[in-house]
């Protein structure tokens, strides 16, 4: 009899045991899922890239402070006004206006590519354009794999 409420004793312990383990696997696997947000790509298109955004970083690192790149892309003419203070004084914007273009190379995807109004010639680079999305995006120097620049979006321009 007593071996019987020995073996019991035990198998309620175990029982417990085996239930504090559960809840412990389960209380710690919860706590560690977090949801994963889906980011929805868009298509580089002239609508899609459309708009106003500011340039967030360049190379990886955010911009120095008080320094400051505006694009405002316009789809119906191809063209675009960029806003920057990188060779101006910080507190007066140097306004650049030009045209762009889009095209797909097959292998690298959708590349952008302009020019300055005022006789001032073509872009340095061509640009691949990955990562769009309805927020951000992605412009890497076709020639300089090492050269992106992020851009997002934003509402306005505020030094229009």
């Amino acid at each position: 009899l007593r071996n019987k409420k020995t073996s019991e004793h035990y198998m309620r312990r175990i029982a417990s045991l085996l239930i504090m383990v559960c809840m412990a696997l389960a209380f710690t696997s919860a706590c560690t899922i977090e949801p994963v947000e889906e980011v929805e790509y868009l298509d580089v298109n002239a609508n899609n890239i459309s708009g106003k955004w500011e340039l967030a970083e360049w190379n990886g690192f955010p911009l120095a402070d008080g320094t400051y790149v505006y694009l405002d892309i316009v789809r119906n003419d191809r063209t675009y006004t960029m806003y920057q203070n990188f060779d101006s004084f910080r507190d007066i914007p140097h306004i650049i206006t030009g045209s762009y273009a889009l095209e797909t190379d097959p292998e690298l995807g959708a590349i952008i590519r302009g020019s300055y109004d005022h006789d001032s010639g073509d872009w340095a680079h061509r640009y691949i354009i990955k990562d769009l999305t309805a927020s951000s995006m992605l412009w890497i120097a076709k020639d300089d794999p090492d050269f992106i620049q992020k851009f997002v979006r934003v509402e306005s321009i505020p030094v229009e």
